[in-house]
């Protein structure tokens, strides 16, 4: 692996990208390397572009001298795909404009380096929604939500990222410029370009610009924290909430009671909003344009779904306070690190699979790992992702497999996926072919050749391709 760029690349990628701090070595390279949420490794440099142009004069002096890139953005993925050792890490950072919210459209046009909060403010002041909604919404950039096809606590409701795109605009590993810059929601003119950059984490191109679509902006609001018996009321709840509520309901998030206990117990902050305690905790809302009348039906329908045994117990929000104070205990997940060593998991399977699926996974811990394993379950279950935080004692390579082979093993027996939202990145490459067959990895590993023949883009992540 090269330690160090030949100066004759440095000249010309500063050249390039022209700009004071364009260019990044040495001290300076690894001050940027820094992630509270994954590993980011030593880059042989950073590079900073200002606009498209640069971005592609950078990649193509790279390609020519078969160095490897890595795009950054918000640096907030969980699955390593921006780990850097021994490539240049090419930075969205200074991209950050937004050119255009068009109201009469729905649209918001931005450069990737834009930051997910700031894209919905912008939309915001428009009487507009940008649906997507994450933990990480103060630093995600846009090109890495769409690198990563993002997904997030509105998916129920508006679908992952992939659903918000209409068009983009992504640089080659050769440099050449794909403008897909589309503002139509119908487009069938030929293939949909902008589906080979969405989800494929920088590894087919890197995305520099994109337009999105915008929903009308809700103005009523309404949540609930909800006690519930059994697992089999937690699908009949969610389908009862959702015909009911006529296609406002906005989030459904299920948290198992280990889960709850941690975020409600000192020295965690939140404290519980329902007097007595239950095996499952529902955080259901719903977002309308009527706030009287959609309160009214909120709660109406909460009721007839008491009446029918569906939930033991429910507290309504009366403020923002309150709906505040009950989404931070949802998104407080760094309680789980009170079980320290822990290993984090982010799966999908169909609903009817989830309550054995878990049991399973309980079982199979506490067999290899009597009186050691602790699992912590929670989760978008309104669109079959779960998350799991496992401890086990140790946090080591060969226990680390352990515990993969059976997390990822029960999901694969019962068809689900080992990435609901996080990607693959570096963190989940070995284990892809437990949801992906053989004809389709093949597929992604000729898509990789034909459009990375030198194998620049963000190697070893996602695919493997032979060298």
């Amino acid at each position: 692996m090269m330690t160090e760029l030949p100066a004759d690349l440095v000249e010309a990628l500063a050249q390039a990208v022209p700009a004071v701090g364009g260019v990044l070595l040495g001290e300076a390279a690894k001050e940027k390397a820094v992630s509270d949420w994954s590993r980011v490794g030593t880059p042989l440099a950073v590079v900073r572009p200002s606009s498209t142009s640069e971005v592609s004069a950078a990649l193509k002096l790279c390609n020519e001298a078969r160095i490897p890139v890595t795009a950054w953005g918000g640096k907030t993925g969980l699955v390593h795909g921006i780990f850097s050792d021994g490539h240049i890490a090419l930075s969205l950072e200074r991209m950050a404009a937004i050119e255009e919210v068009d109201a009469i459209g729905g649209t918001i046009t931005v450069e990737a380096g834009c930051i997910l909060q700031t894209a919905a403010e912008a939309a915001e002041r428009e009487g507009l929604l940008l649906p997507l909604d994450l933990g990480a919404r103060g630093s995600a950039m846009i090109g890495g939500v769409i690198a990563t096809n993002a997904g997030g606590n509105r998916v129920i409701r508006y679908g992952m990222v992939r659903e918000m795109v209409l068009g983009l605009e992504a640089v080659l590993a050769d440099g050449t410029v794909v403008s897909s810059m589309n503002h139509l929601i119908k487009n069938n003119a030929g293939y949909d370009l902008k589906q080979l950059f969405i989800g494929s984490e920088g590894t087919l191109g890197i995305v520099t610009r994109a337009v999105l679509r915008l929903k009308p902006l809700p103005t009523s609001q309404d949540t609930a924290f909800v006690g519930v018996e059994s697992f089999e009321h937690l699908p009949r709840l969610l389908r009862h909430m959702e015909q009911r509520l006529s296609g406002s309901l906005s989030a459904y998030e299920v948290m198992w009671s280990d889960f709850y206990d941690l975020v409600t117990a000192p020295p965690a902050l939140g404290r519980a909003p329902l007097e007595g305690r239950h095996p499952y905790y529902v955080l259901i809302e719903a977002q309308g344009q009527d706030q009287q009348a959609d309160s009214e039906r909120f709660e109406a329908v909460l009721m007839e779904a008491f009446e029918k045994d569906l939930l033991a117990d429910a507290a309504l929000a009366k403020s923002q306070a309150e709906r505040n104070a009950m989404w931070e205990l949802r998104d407080d997940i760094g309680q789980t690190a009170r079980n320290w060593p822990i290993f984090t998991y982010d799966v999908s399977l169909r609903l009817g699979d989830m309550e054995d699926y878990v049991a399973s996974v309980r079982t199979a811990l506490e067999a290899a790992w009597p009186g050691k394993a602790t699992l912590t379950v929670f989760g978008h279950l309104g669109d079959g992702n779960l998350h799991l935080v496992a401890g086990v004692g140790a946090r080591d390579k060969a226990t680390k497999k352990a515990l993969n082979d059976i997390i990822y093993g029960e999901v694969t027996r019962r068809g689900g996926s080992i990435s609901a939202e996080h990607g693959i990145g570096l963190e989940k490459q070995a284990w892809l072919g437990w949801s992906r067959n053989a004809e389709e990895l093949q597929l992604m590993r000729l898509l990789k050749r034909t459009l990375d023949p030198a194998n620049i883009l963000n190697p070893g992540k996602v695919v493997t391709v032979e060298e």
